[in-house]
């Protein structure tokens, strides 16, 4: 199920198609999410970008929902291999080692607060007792191959694993650039 959209410039009467292109650069869309983790369509508190694991990998965003479990966002400015869900597993397999301790640090390091002031000022609550008791996984990309496609629904499906994939599309005319979502 490939994931396709159009976007029109409404010019009276008249409907003129904005063209989709690549976007120039994937540390933009890293800029915006980090900024604003809301274009995603779901309210995290980012607490770390290019987060290195103990096996060199290099997680883009990594963020807390308000129940205090961990969300990986892996982004991809194209369209992905079917090797971004073993990475995002792998990162999750790393992500499942790391204790309170460890994620307070990764915050604290990013934010430059600790976890539990920024958790209370961006939910207005307090940080629950346990966190990391859980923890999903976010490819964003603009396209994913069909591989990927069926692998993540089949985890998400079958064996009821937190991962799915946002689309993001890039469009751009002479006047402005607009950016899309979508969800698998």
């Amino acid at each position: 199920m490939s994931f396709n959209m159009t976007v029109w410039e409404v010019e009276g009467n008249n409907l003129k198609v904005i063209n989709k292109t690549k976007l120039d650069n994937e540390s933009r869309l890293e800029d915006w999410v980090a900024r604003d983790s809301s274009i995603l369509g779901l309210d995290f508190l980012i607490i770390g970008r290019q987060v290195t694991t103990y096996f060199g990998g290099r997680i883009d965003l990594l963020a807390i929902d308000s129940q205090g479990d961990i969300v990986i966002l892996e982004l991809k400015r194209d369209k992905t291999s079917r090797d971004i869900v073993a990475q995002v597993l792998d990162y999750a397999s790393w992500i499942d080692s790391l204790t309170p301790k460890d994620i307070d640090e990764i915050a604290t390091a990013y934010l430059k607060e600790n976890l539990t002031t920024a958790f209370n000022s961006h939910f207005g609550a307090a940080l629950p007792e346990v966190i990391n008791s859980n923890h999903s996984m976010v490819i964003i990309a603009s396209e994913l191959d069909e591989s990927s496609e069926r692998i993540v629904q089949y985890l998400a499906n079958r064996h009821n694993l937190n991962i799915n994939a946002i689309y993001f599309n890039f469009f751009k005319n002479d006047r402005m650039e607009l950016l899309g979502r979508s969800w698998l």
